[in-house]
């Protein structure tokens, strides 16, 4: 399903609805609600970035969370040990390939990256059709206590595959991004984290029972926020709220604002992709682990 952009017609975004249990005010208001913007919906298509595993160990594992068996996706050098580790939190779509791509160029540069399908106790998101059901059938029952724990078992797994626990990483988006936040809040010997669009406020709910704004000086390590200006879910009120909050808290976290950039301008599977911001965004990443890790 191809994605809506400001260009899409009131008939040709009604016609995406059917299936969704819901009109086109409840549509969007949904998705408001949690954080994401209609520009930026799937799109099933090759991704405009792709990073080849030469020089790589990659592939499918799994970790043992309590009873369950969590999957995950990772990518690390072929040789070396004692390597820092990046967590890789999904979008609300799930470990497709944009995130693999992402786990791939992170090894590229020296790290060992591990992407976990934190909704697997929930389902499939690439067995629902649009973002709605996504958010009320998958993501809506999804705790932050279980993603944290989730986490940090891929933390211990991945200790066990050459990777320093010691020097650890995280970076998530949009969904991911608020977790990142989070668990950066969660973990004390979190070394950096990169939060891409995520969102900073929000109702508490017993699935997520604090936001960002809320644990901002509970942060151990420094984050790095990447957001829009014309990110159409995460007001900018919300981020100079975070960014006020971090400098009383006085903490070494910083947030940068690509004034035309639309909520995931990452991701260069979809039409919200912006190669300039998403290329300076990656820049920034790279310096922020270099710098912290």
């Amino acid at each position: 399903m191809s994605a809506p952009d400001s260009k899409t017609s009131t008939a040709e975004f009604d016609s995406l609805l059917p299936g969704t249990g819901m009109d086109r005010r409840g549509f969007v208001t949904t998705l408001a609600a949690a954080g994401f913007a209609l520009a930026v919906q799937p799109v099933h298509a090759s991704t405009v970035i792709t990073t080849d595993g030469t020089g790589l160990e990659l592939g499918n594992a799994t970790v043992s969370v309590g009873g369950d068996v969590l999957p995950v996706y990772f990518a690390r050098p072929a040789k070396g040990d004692k390597l820092p580790i990046v967590l890789v939190v999904q979008e609300i779509f799930g470990v497709h390939e944009h995130i693999r791509d992402v786990c791939r160029r992170l090894a590229k540069q020296g790290y060992l990256a591990i992407a976990p399908e934190l909704f697997f106790r929930q389902g499939d998101p690439t067995k629902l059709e649009n973002v709605a059901d996504i958010l009320t059938a998958i993501v809506s029952k999804v705790t932050d206590a279980q993603v944290m724990t989730d986490l940090d078992a891929c933390v211990d797994w991945a200790a066990t595959r050459g990777g320093d626990a010691a020097r650890l990483a995280i970076t998530g988006f949009c969904w991911g991004g608020r977790i990142t936040w989070l668990y950066a809040a969660h973990r004390p010997e979190l070394k950096a984290g990169v939060a891409w669009y995520g969102r900073l406020d929000g109702a508490p709910s017993e699935q997520q029972p604090t936001q960002p704004l809320d644990i901002a000086a509970e942060l151990t390590a420094p984050v790095l926020g990447l957001y829009g200006g014309q990110d159409q879910g995460i007001p900018l009120d919300d981020v100079e709220a975070m960014r006020e909050a971090l400098k009383a808290a006085n903490k070494p976290s910083q947030i940068i604002v690509y004034p035309d950039a639309p909520h995931a301008f990452h991701a260069d599977y979809r039409p919200s992709f912006r190669k300039d911001a998403a290329e300076d965004g990656w820049k920034r990443l790279l310096e922020w682990f270099s710098t912290h890790v």
